[in-house]
């Protein structure tokens, strides 16, 4: 299986403190990767890191391919609609990516359909509900054509059946081969959309293996403690 992106030896560091690292990680192509630990392990600062949104201190990120540069894109946990309408925002997202004029409203009005929001394309972005927004996101995403979704626990402000929305909207993503890495504070949700699993504790991977042997054989008792609910921070 071919890597999309690789993380070699990669530390940050900030106030003088060590936050994260040293690191090494792979993102294989079309899988969904999950990240797990505890508050204050650093999981979005791993995230942004990968997505290229802050720089490291040490180390490298090597991508392959297209995995990288426009065919990335990263939704967060609170999603930040612009001054715009549905419609509109997700235009302006392929803009910004440098989709040719022409090509940009049909792409946006078929990212809309895709996660049932055509209804509300012509609504103030900023008046939609935490899951609209989350799927307004998502649908931003996914009209970029990404080969590699970053989404930094995009469910946890979500009512249960927002959550759901969002997870087969990721389920589109993964039938298209976007390889999706995630950071999540849900067991249920991991063990459900997990292939592999990452988990971090105090800013060190202890761990990368596949989902089912994680949860059945954790190797690191940081791991086991936390899937027991046994390790907070």
């Amino acid at each position: 299986m071919s890597a999309l992106l690789r993380l070699e030896a990669v530390g940050f560091d900030a106030g003088g403190q060590t936050l994260l690292g040293p690191l090494d990680l792979t993102v294989d192509a079309g899988r969904r990767l999950l990240v797990l630990g505890p508050n204050g392990a650093g999981k979005s600062l791993l995230l942004r890191i990968a997505h290229g949104l802050l720089a490291p201190s040490r180390g490298r990120l090597v991508a392959n391919g297209d995995g990288g540069g426009r065919r990335q894109a990263m939704v967060f946990q609170h999603a930040v609609p612009m001054r715009r309408s549905v419609l509109a925002d997700v235009v302006f997202a392929l803009a910004c990516a440098g989709v040719a004029h022409g090509e940009r409203r049909a792409r946006a009005a078929e990212a809309l359909d895709a996660f049932g929001l055509s209804a509300l394309a012509s609504r103030p972005a900023r008046v939609l509900s935490g899951g609209e927004r989350q799927r307004l996101a998502l649908a931003r995403a996914w009209a970029l054509q990404p080969r590699l979704l970053f989404l930094d626990e995009p469910t946890a402000a979500l009512d249960p059946r927002a959550t759901r929305e969002v997870e087969s909207a990721l389920a589109r993503f993964h039938a298209a081969g976007t390889a999706i890495v995630m950071s999540s504070h849900d067991l249920g949700q991991a063990r459900r959309l997990a292939d592999e699993v990452v988990f971090l504790h105090r800013g060190r991977a202890l761990e990368q293996a596949p989902a089912e042997a994680f949860f059945q054989a954790p190797r690191s008792d940081a791991a086991a403690a936390f899937l027991k609910g046994e390790l907070l921070w």
